[in-house]
């Protein structure tokens, strides 16, 4: 087994690290070892120990404070460690408990890469409780997808040495080629937690361009077959609603109950792409989507949740300004994978006295996903899904008709990527499709066709140190005249903004193509210094949200990054960070509508405390969407920042606090948010977390409608003063790693209250108030819920609109009780919880909390899952 040296350059060039390499032998038709966690089966004799860890956090490259050690084998179904990790205080190591891919307490993890593709892993961790971590590790270690949970054997054990597991993982949970000599990529991490230290089989320095291209090696695996993979996990899902029935409404009797059935299976294709196919899936026991409004009209980003897509999402993943340095286009993505199964998007057209009942989602009839890479760098990925018509159901004295709110649709996603000049470069494509089946009178304003496609790529040298990126995308979208002028006319584009002359909305048009894009050139490693440059675009008929999740359009950015990191941790800092950004915003027309500059900075301190601490200063700002096709209109230019702190994760009582705030040179805005609270546990079972979050909202040009009157069009505002508040309540109960109580519950409440209403007259002026002219006692007056305006003060109204004040209040909640009864076969107790109403604005957040939560009869859900998992 070779040991690990460096040697560097006199030049000055990267330093060379040695690659560790370890050996392992097949053990034939010996018994293998029991996974007892004892390390005391004799087959364990046949290879000798892995160690010599060197410490890779805080202190690289020092000593660490115990040494680890393992030992490889191998059968022809099997690979098998053991491993111990030495420590003169057993009494001492922390076990604590969680679910699977907790990572809590002190843990010694396994990464394999047996494509040998240096971007790519499996990753396998066992903390000394027991509990089970497993990853799928992509793009050199950028992304670790812990949604992975592959069937493996695990046990742990303390004794007066330390603490030591033993590992059992299925080759068939693994995907490698049919060489008859493997070699693959190896690495072994162990976390000594008292000291929050991170130790590494084989050396990477913390300046490394990557992860997995710095593995060392396993070698001696030979003659092993690739297992073909098939598991089959049907379910079956009892459920129970009840609710506060309405008089008179056949279908809010109060209660309801169901019993469903459907079908998962994972097909080992070959040993490298796997089939995964789900029929009627159920998604019941994935969490509420956390309580959330916005106030600019785009749509709100929500992570993706469910099983069956969360699973190796990194594949499809097309995000469209993907880069090193952050994302410089937030969550717009070709691929957003909540858009199948969401909820129907027509409504039928009803009368006074009538009721209606429509489903909150579209059923998923059935979805197959065939991903996987192989041996010589193709990664593949391919989705196809159905979702099923949908009918409301309309209820007039007893007699029924039902109307189409959601069409038949058929779902498709491809993705391909190929690794080419020994892994340090690749280059992909992707293309969706989303065909809907004949669309009747209540949703023509749907497209019924959109795809997309484009292709990226990265080209890595000098160590991978240096990389230049990006993609280029394109979107064609068709359908009748009314849906492509929806289209035109919705917030993400705009095209009747009266002021734009490069945009125009075509009635007659029943199609649109766009394109978008991003390039980037940076320095990834080697140092101290870092940065990134790069600019990236959205043509004005760029249109994703079919399958793909995108805000804006018409929009061209320019953005660089500098950032510095120290290597060494000295008496005050284990690691700081300190960054600078800028960027500048045009539109397709030639408007430079934002010009922004960033410092900002992150610490971990010597006693493992975390903070950071970020300015904005934002001298021009435009928005094209203020007005929802209004002109263009000048922001106040401004300075913000954020803060945060954070006390050492491993103590059992933690406190956290994050505020951030943002404010106009001229007062036009003033906005502040705080979340605070703590994560107590008092023991190694048990965890229970509390965070509130507070946000003050005052904005003097508030959108609120855009009003046609006989003197023109009014772009009405208003001064906003918005209070929200919410507390996020988690409790964790760990029996043991295969039985766990989880709770999340969160009460939230925001109210805003508008004043001085004005309608913008110049929205470019300079001065804030020259933008606008603003209604005085005489102009406007209110009765009735409603305003009434008279501009000219003859008696007349002239318009008038609805009151825009607003209280929402919303209390959510899951309890689950999950047991895996055998690996891979589970048992789900879900209760959920849902109180949504509409609060007085003229109350507190405290009486609007009482008032519409406690006391409320609240709509509950008990569902009862279970699942067996077939493995053949």
């Amino acid at each position: 087994m070779a040991q690990a040296d460096t040697e560097k350059g006199k030049t000055g060039e990267p330093e060379v690290i040695a690659k560790k390499i370890y050996v392992t032998q097949g053990i034939g038709e010996k018994t293998p070892p029991a996974i007892d966690g004892l390390l005391n089966d004799p087959i364990w004799d046949m290879v000798e120990w892995a160690g010599d860890y060197i410490e890779n956090q805080p202190d690289e490259n020092t000593p660490p404070s115990f040494q680890t050690k393992f030992k490889i084998v191998y059968d022809s179904k099997y690979l098998y460690i053991g491993v111990r990790c030495l420590d003169a205080e057993p009494e001492n190591i922390v076990r604590r408990m969680s679910r699977r891919d907790g990572f809590d307490g002190d843990w010694v993890e396994f990464n394999i890469d047996s494509y040998h593709d240096k971007r790519t892993a499996f990753s396998f961790t066992v903390t000394a409780a027991g509990v089970k971590g497993d990853e799928l590790v992509s793009e050199n270690g950028n992304n670790w997808d812990d949604s992975w949970n592959p069937i493996w054997y695990t046990r742990t054990n303390v004794d007066e040495e330390g603490w030591t597991a033993e590992l059992k993982i299925p080759f068939s949970q693994i995907k490698f080629g049919k060489e008859q000599d493997q070699v693959w990529g190896l690495q072994s991490t162990r976390r000594f937690f008292r000291e929050e230290e991170r130790s590494l089989w084989q050396r990477i320095p913390l300046d490394a361009p990557g992860w997995v291209s710095e593995f060392g090696e396993l070698h001696g695996l030979k003659d092993i077959e690739p297992q073909h993979q098939l598991e089959i996990q049907p379910y079956t899902v009892a459920s129970g609603e009840t609710y506060e029935a309405e008089e008179d409404n056949p279908f809010r009797t109060g209660e309801e109950t169901d019993l469903n059935f459907g079908l998962d299976a994972k097909i080992g294709i070959t040993n490298d792409l796997t089939l995964d196919l789900t029929v009627n899936p159920d998604f019941g026991q994935v969490e509420a989507d956390p309580s959330a409004i916005a106030l600019d009209g785009f749509q709100i980003f929500f992570r993706e949740q469910r099983p069956f897509f969360v699973e190796n999402n990194n594949i499809f993943n097309f995000n469209l300004s993907r880069s090193e340095a952050g994302n410089t286009f937030g969550f717009d993505n070709v691929f957003y994978s909540r858009r199948i199964g969401r909820n129907p998007q027509g409504s039928p057209d009803t009368e006074d006295g009538e009721f209606v009942d429509i489903p909150d989602n579209t059923q998923i009839i059935g979805a197959a996903k065939f991903s996987g890479k192989t041996k010589d760098g193709w990664a593949i990925g391919v989705l196809e899904s159905v979702t099923a018509k949908k009918y409301a159901t309309i209820d007039t004295n007893g007699e029924r008709r039902r109307e189409v709110v959601e069409p038949l649709t058929n779902y498709f996603v491809g993705r391909l990527q190929k690794d080419f000049n020994d892994r340090n470069s690749y280059i992909g494509g992707i293309f969706t499709a989303v065909n809907r089946d004949a669309l009747g009178q209540n949703i023509d304003f749907l497209h019924r066709q959109a795809y997309t496609g484009g292709f990226d790529f990265k080209h890595q040298w000098n160590n991978r140190d240096w990389y230049v990126g990006g993609n280029v995308n394109w979107s064609h979208v068709r359908g009748n005249a009314e849906a492509i002028q929806n289209t035109q006319e919705s917030i993400t584009h705009l095209f009747q903004r009266v002021d734009a002359d490069h945009v125009n909305v075509d009635e007659d048009r029943t199609s649109l193509t766009g394109t978008g894009g991003n390039l980037q050139l940076g320095k990834a490693g080697d140092g101290h210094l870092m940065f990134e440059t790069g600019g990236t675009w959205r043509s004005p008929e760029l249109e994703l949200n079919d399958i793909g999740f995108q805000r804006q359009s018409d929009d061209i950015r320019h953005y660089t990054w500098v950032g510095y990191r120290t290597l060494k941790p000295d008496s005050t800092f284990r690691r700081v960070g300190i960054n600078y950004n800028h960027w500048s915003v045009w539109d397709f027309g030639g408007n430079h509508n934002e010009l922004r500059f960033n410092t900002n900075s992150w610490q971990n301190w010597a006693n493992n405390w975390f903070s950071n601490l970020g300015i904005n200063y934002a001298p021009i700002q435009y928005s094209n969407f203020a007005l929802r096709g209004g002109p263009r209109l000048r922001r106040s230019p401004e300075v913000s920042f954020w803060n945060g702190i954070g006390t050492d994760g491993r103590k059992k009582l933690r406190f956290n606090i994050f505020h951030n705030g943002r404010k106009a040179l001229d007062n036009s805005i003033q906005r502040y948010s705080i979340e605070f609270g703590f994560r107590y546990q008092p023991m190694d079972a048990l965890r229970i977390s509390v965070f509130p979050e507070y946000s003050i909202n005052n904005d003097k040009l508030q959108y609120i409608d855009n009003i046609d009157t006989d003197n023109g069009v009014r772009y009405l505002n208003g001064e906003i003063e918005q209070r929200t508040l919410s507390m996020s309540v988690r409790l964790n109960y760990n029996i043991n790693p295969n039985l766990t109580v989880q709770y999340w519950g969160q009460p939230f409440i925001s109210r805003g209250r508008y004043s001085n209403f004005k309608h913008v007259t110049d929205a470019t002026a300079r001065e804030f108030n020259n933008r606008f002219l603003q209604y005085d006692s005489n102009q406007i007056s209110f009765s009735e819920e409603t305003y009434a305006v008279d501009e000219n003060l003859d008696g007349q109204t002239d318009f008038s609109f609805d009151d825009p004040d607003f209280a929402f209040v919303q209390f959510r909640s899951n309890l689950v009780i999950r047991w895996e009864y055998i690996p891979g076969s589970e048992i789900f107790l879900v209760w959920s919880q849902d109180i949504s109403q509409s609060g007085d604005p003229s109350n507190g957040l405290f009486a609007n909390l009482e008032d519409n939560v406690f006391g409320q009869t609240a709509q509950n859900i008990f569902l009862l899952k279970a699942t067996y998992r077939f493995v053949f």
